[in-house]
């Protein structure tokens, strides 16, 4: 196990109804004008929003509320915000939403805090320095935006646009109220994606080049064998509260870093990442679901990078799906093979041609691989260095 330093300091407030705790926790972070971001109009026709404003309203805050954060969340919106943010002088911002809310909370905090920097000078190098308290109020399991300390935005001055992640402690959340009733109402293929994705953040980690860490693959094992276990129930039955419960935390734990543990080299992430970049450039260039971009890549990426530790497939397969063949190949492939039966039975595409509704040629192919290779100057990955050629041919079998 190599040495890590750990740190998840975000307040979890998690069950029915809590939501009405919001305004106390907003107080104990310091926060007394607050800026409340959202996403579409699903949560105002809710009712939550509404409630919420009264929650702050009648705890004494002075309270904003600005929405209209797309999936894939653009640039120019979270510029926006960060205006309005700067024009009341916030001192702190509450994102109630998903991912998509939580990454542009995270650039209006960096920004209100700085308005000396555009928000993309942080995605683009600049060092965050400060920035506002963030809390959120989480509708949507998926990203687990709430506990990581990672955002990503698009940036949509750019033609096709750039999407961009950026990693600092000053994006982690001081609380998250999270209560599995919120996301009951999402559609199926929203609880789908976000499922796949909560699966994804812990795959990314447990397929990294250093291994040994046994306790932390428990960890990651047992996430996988939950969210496989309750991710088709909350699909096919989004009233089930034991199987959105199960899939909100698993979502939380996914990406806070417990699964990865261990696993950082000396310049390596804690893990691979490979398939989000893939999936990422996807997205970038064509707006498509994040988590379904995911499964559409991976059984190709799995079956392109196996061979470079097929006992960690072959681990996989027998920790997680109980497989029983001895042999380290047929067990891999097996398990290659059930995971994305998983994905199916999430109603998550497993091809390109699935994702996108049409066969991707070429020129799409190589746009593809050279928005994820940044132009063909970077490799993605650690379990296998992919450059642009490897990812062209990943993409291909993707097909």
């Amino acid at each position: 196990m190599k040495k890590f330093t750990y740190y998840a300091p975000t307040e979890i407030v998690f069950g029915a109804g809590e939501e009405q705790r919001t305004a106390e926790l907003v107080k104990k972070y310091g926060g007394s004008r607050v800026l409340l971001i959202y996403g579409g109009h699903s949560a105002v026709r809710s009712g939550l929003i509404d409630r919420l404003m009264k929650n702050l309203a009648e705890a004494g805050l002075e309270v904003r509320s600005t929405g209209g954060v797309v999936p894939n969340p653009l640039l120019s919106t979270a510029r926006r915000m960060a205006k309005e943010a700067q024009e009341m002088k916030v001192d702190f911002i509450l994102a109630v939403g998903g991912g998509s809310v939580l990454d542009t909370a995270k650039g209006v905090a960096h920004a209100a805090a700085a308005p000396e920097h555009d928000i993309w000078d942080f995605w683009s190098g600049t060092k965050v320095e400060r920035s506002l308290p963030i809390g959120a109020v989480l509708t949507i399991s998926a990203a687990g935006s709430e506990t990581s300390n990672s955002s990503v935005l698009t940036n949509d001055d750019t033609k096709p646009g750039t999407k961009r992640g950026m990693n600092t402690d000053f994006n982690r959340c001081k609380f998250a109220v999270m209560d599995p009733m919120l996301t009951m109402t999402l559609p199926r293929w929203q609880i789908g994606a976000g499922v796949a994705d909560i699966f994804m953040h812990t795959s990314e980690r447990y397929f990294a080049a250093i291994l040994g860490n046994h306790l932390t693959d428990e960890i990651a094992e047992g996430l996988f064998r939950d969210i496989i276990s309750y991710g088709p129930k909350g699909v096919q039955n989004p009233e089930d509260y034991e199987a959105m419960s199960e899939i909100m935390w698993c979502g939380s734990v996914s990406h806070v870093g417990l699964t990865g543990l261990g696993a950082k080299g000396d310049t390596a992430r804690d893990g691979d990442w490979a398939c989000h970049q893939l999936g990422m450039a996807i997205s970038a260039l064509t707006d498509a679901t994040h988590g379904a971009t995911l499964t559409a890549v991976w059984g190709s990426w799995a079956s392109y990078v196996c061979h470079e530790n097929m006992a960690r497939f072959a681990q996989f397969a027998r920790k997680v799906w109980k497989v029983t063949e001895a042999d380290d190949t047929k067990a891999a492939s097996l398990g290659i093979e059930r995971t994305e039966e998983f994905f199916r039975s999430l109603g998550m595409p497993l091809t390109l041609t699935e994702l996108l509704g049409h066969t991707p040629s070429e020129e799409e192919i190589r746009a593809f691989a050279e928005e994820c290779s940044y132009g063909k100057k970077r490799s993605i990955g650690s379990f296998k260095s992919l450059d642009y050629d490897d990812i062209v041919r990943i993409y291909d079998a993707a097909v």
